[in-house]
């Protein structure tokens, strides 16, 4: 389980973009503050950032001519197997939504993605 870093959402190629949309919906759900040692930081932070980070991958998703359940998009939704959060604060938006998702992550992400074949331009 990962988040790739932001900057690369709209450079992920079809399996990734898809395969980033499932972890961050079992992450909404009932693997929130599950450890997992890449992902850890996530729950230092509103599950709302999770939410933020979700939408930027549900537009691209829409981008490419997918459809995401609509319910994703409300920040309260948590999927069907998990209760919807009652409260949940809205947050200000900063970027990146994560401030662990630095120079140094962007450079993990991409040697990450290299080593399964996948390589482009960060422009």
């Amino acid at each position: 389980m990962r988040l790739w870093h932001q900057k690369l959402i709209s450079k992920l190629p079809r399996q990734q973009l898809l395969g980033q949309h499932r972890e961050l919906a079992a992450l909404r759900g009932n693997g929130w503050g599950r450890p997992h040692a890449t992902v850890n930081y996530v729950f230092k932070y509103s599950p709302y950032k999770l939410y933020q980070f979700h939408v930027l991958v549900l537009m691209e998703m829409e981008k490419r001519g997918y459809h995401p359940a609509d319910k994703w998009y409300d920040a309260m939704y948590r999927g069907l197997h998990c209760e919807a959060y009652k409260e949940l604060l809205p947050v200000s938006l900063s970027t990146p939504i994560y401030p662990e998702h630095n120079d140094e992550y962007l450079n993990e992400c991409l040697q990450n993605l290299k080593s399964k074949g996948i390589t482009f331009s960060q422009n």
